[in-house]
């Protein structure tokens, strides 16, 4: 019995490793002015026990650390991958373009006191990854140096101690990493005087005007140049623009489609944004005093309902393909993906999840739901095929050495670069490769807090041996490098963002916890400062943030032994 406490078995590791997860989380509950730093807790319990003598067999450690990484980069990689690429757009550009200097300014930072103070650079990428709270960041980059200490022929006892100090470097500085950003965030509001309500009156505007299908309108078919046209040749080259839900011709209603001919005098209800409305004017005519409830009336055949895509045969297949106009004559208004609406434009690739609007008949959307499926229920259940061969996948790909000129050891991809980079292309195309990836938001996110507790209890238990001593041997100063790593980026790129591009302040609030990867930035944000802006900001910047903090922790490794 005495061994289950004391031991090394089995037994004992699987107690010791969900002690340390369920004690950290409890732990992380606690907040002091709404701040908590969450599951590294389980960071700071696992260093304390395995001080006191606490230890799990070494490659038992090794293997639930680089498993735990990859369940979570990997499950993150699912989530931001539909909407990766889309990210760039829509002042995406902007935003990851500043995220990555922020990003660059770290590394600066981070290289200049090595100079200056002589500190170890694999100490100092410890300390960088714990100041900018990038978790997946520490493990690529001990991978890393473990793989290439090992090749020049050091025992895995001495990289274990090397190690050990970069992730002592990690726990010192995450908690002002965490403070340190939140901190740059009050004073930046009090600096630019900002005023909340205006800032998001202001969002609100550019939204409504964005948005894909904020403004319904009521036309009438008064330009002669439309007059015996086929709908398709009116439009022209503001297809995809805009959708004709309706035509109304004699007091009778009908779906039109590319082939209808206008005539004077028909009525149109359009599906746009704020933004196309002039030139849907130009192109039909005037608006007209009208309201859906007035089409509704009229003919009360046309109903509106959100159907969702559930059929893996639909998966991968384009609204072209499906032709669901001229199959069964309803109108497709929008699709809204991960919360996010969509164009319903020809071109787009069905995924499962999402849910289409549809405008047509009741015996019409039954047969269009038994094509779709409709099922909800059905989402629920794991698919978990996809996910493990997208691991294995993952895993030779962060495998395959890749050289660079004046680096003598190739640069490799390793357990959290490769299944995040596959992840991400399957979440982004895996739909147009007929591969189901979708699962419901409660079961990535369980897939990947399970990951990163895991890793986060093997990182501590792993580095509390040696974590006194290297703090006494200078460790201390490791909480001023990492302060200093925190808050001169965030805080230049805020007042650049704000004085030269005239960013939103929620929009900074987001650039900054999403360049930083700070979950607990966000959450601050978000209670402190209200709105979901923030976090759609966030998710525009995380995806390549999160790429180059890990492929660049690697890229400084390899640099300090070469």
């Amino acid at each position: 019995m005495a061994d289950l406490f004391t031991g090394t078995g089995i037994a004992h590791s699987i107690l010791l490793f969900s002690f340390v997860m369920a004690s950290g989380l409890l732990l992380g509950r606690f907040r002091v002015k709404g701040v908590s730093i969450g599951s590294t807790w389980i960071l700071f319990l696992g260093i304390v026990l395995s001080h006191f003598g606490f230890k799990v067999d070494p490659m038992l450690l090794e293997f639930m650390k680089d498993f735990g990484l990859i369940l979570f980069v990997f499950s993150i990689g699912l989530q931001v991958g539909p909407g990766f690429f889309q990210s760039f757009r829509k002042g995406g550009v902007l935003l990851n373009l500043l995220a990555a200097g922020l990003i660059l300014l770290s590394v600066g930072v981070t290289v200049a006191i090595h100079f200056i103070s002589g500190e170890d650079l694999n100490t100092m990428v410890g300390v960088m990854s714990g100041a900018v709270t990038n978790t997946p960041g520490l493990g690529a980059a001990q991978t890393t140096l473990t793989e290439a200490l090992m090749a020049e022929g050091m025992s895995p006892q001495e990289t274990d101690v090397i190690n050990a100090d970069m992730a002592s470097a990690y726990a010192v500085a995450y908690p002002l990493g965490v403070l340190g950003v939140i901190a740059v965030l009050m004073l930046m509001k009090s600096l630019f005087k900002v005023d909340l309500q205006k800032e998001k009156e202001e969002l609100d505007q550019e939204n409504s005007a964005r948005s894909e299908f904020a403004r319904r309108m009521h036309c009438e078919v008064r330009n002669p140049a439309v007059f015996n046209k086929t709908l398709g040749q009116a439009v022209g080259e503001m297809k995809g623009m805009f959708i004709v839900s309706r035509l109304m011709r004699d007091g009778k209603i009908f779906i039109p489609d590319g082939h209808t001919v206008l005539m004077e005098g028909d009525k149109l209800l359009i599906v746009t944004s704020q933004h196309h409305v002039d030139s849907i004017r130009v192109i039909f005519g005037e608006e007209v005093p009208m309201h859906l409830q007035d089409w509704v009336s009229l003919d009360e055949r046309f109903v509106s309902r959100r159907l969702v895509v559930t059929r893996s045969k639909v998966n991968g297949k384009s609204f072209r393909e499906l032709n669901i106009r001229a199959s069964f004559g309803i109108q497709v208004t929008r699709v809204v993906r991960a919360g996010m609406e969509l164009v319903a434009i020809p071109n787009l690739i069905l995924q499962m999840g999402d849910v289409i609007q549809v405008v047509g008949n009741e015996a019409s959307i039954k047969q269009l739901e038994k094509v779709v499926g409709n099922h909800p229920d059905s989402l629920n259940k794991a698919n978990l095929m996809p996910i493990f061969f997208g691991i294995v996948l993952g895993v030779i790909v962060g495998s395959i050495p890749i050289h660079f000129h004046g680096i003598p050891q190739p640069v490799k991809l390793g357990l959290a670069g490769g299944p995040l980079i596959v992840a991400i292309l399957l979440g982004c195309f895996g739909p147009r490769w007929k591969i189901a990836t979708y699962t419901t938001v409660s079961a990535n996110q369980m897939i990947r807090e399970l990951g990163i507790n895991i890793f986060l209890a093997a990182v501590g238990l792993g580095a509390g041996e040696n974590f006194v001593s290297s703090l006494m041997n200078g460790g201390l100063w490791w909480i001023l490098y990492g302060f200093l790593i925190t808050v001169i980026p965030v805080l230049s790129i805020m007042l650049l963002a704000r004085y030269v591009f005239k960013l939103n302040f929620y929009k900074l609030c987001g650039l900054v916890a999403g360049g930083t990867t700070d979950p607990a930035a966000l959450s601050f944000a978000q209670e402190a400062y209200g709105t979901d802006y923030a976090p759609i900001n966030y998710v525009t910047v995380y995806p390549l943030s999160m790429f180059l903090r890990v492929l660049i922790a690697q890229l400084m490794i390899l640099f300090a032994i070469a």
